[in-house]
């Protein structure tokens, strides 16, 4: 089952941010600030100029403004830290609409979660930051919320999200997907292949990587093969929920 697989919610977005620093949100910031110092350049603001009260109505269900804000703020400081390192601004209409539809894909989950019965009990959402805290290389809980709250995300906030978190994996769980083919896995491999040669063209003399063989990748490939026929499959869920969804957006 894919975890955190929507990133909707501050909640996992937070815990990605985690994840790519390797937990530790202090070198984030230093990270941050040292690539501003290096470029001369101040970080990009996220824009929260004329979002409205309701950004989303979904089947008779309000997205505040405020949600929205917490969430696109969240999701435009990991982005604002990647453009300092390309040297492109942020396209800050195209990340809002993204934000906003992983918010209603959240929506339309969670309600389908409820409507089969589904339930996330205080004991799940315990059970879910204990993995989250583990999975960030963590001691505790308690670790992953100071982190949380370091990123301006109070305990309360966070819970929320991660019961709606444990409602939408329940739905994930039985949406069916496809087995990778020996096809799927060869074409991933070569792709791969091609990527490794070209950038073994652009490497100095002896920094050239050894190219695998397929049998060596083949763990590897079989894994990300599974989870690329899993996301296909929720999307493709996601869209059927959406056509007999009654959706209105303001942004």
């Amino acid at each position: 089952m894919p975890k955190k697989l929507f990133l909707g919610l501050a909640a996992a977005v937070a815990a990605f941010s985690l994840a790519a620093c390797g937990g530790d949100g202090d070198d984030a910031k230093d990270d941050a600030a040292q690539t501003e110092q290096q470029d001369g350049q101040a970080m990009p603001e996220p824009d929260l100029d004329n979002i409205p009260d309701v950004v989303a109505e979904v089947n008779g269900e309000d997205i505040s403004g405020e949600e929205f804000s917490k969430n696109y703020e969240s999701q435009f400081q990991q982005l604002a830290m990647q453009s300092q390192m390309t040297g492109e601004e942020p396209d800050q209409d195209e990340l809002k609409q993204q934000a906003l539809d992983m918010m209603i894909n959240s929506e339309l989950l969670v309600s389908e979660a409820e409507d089969e019965g589904y339930t996330a009990s205080e004991d799940d959402v315990d059970e879910y930051l204990d993995d989250m805290a583990e999975e960030n290389g963590m001691d505790s809980s308690d670790d992953l919320m100071e982190e949380f709250e370091n990123q301006g995300l109070d305990e309360d906030q966070v819970r929320q999200d991660v019961h709606k978190e444990v409602l939408m994996d329940q739905v994930v769980e039985t949406i069916d997907s496809d087995e990778p083919t020996d096809d799927d896995l060869q074409e991933m491999y070569d792709t791969q292949v091609e990527q490794l040669e070209a950038m073994n063209e652009q490497a100095e003399d002896g920094e050239e990587q050894e190219v695998p063989s397929f049998e060596e990748l083949k763990p590897d490939l079989e894994e990300q093969a599974s989870q690329q026929k899993e996301n296909e499959a929720v999307e493709k869920h996601l869209d059927e929920l959406r056509e007999d969804a009654d959706i209105e957006t303001n942004i």
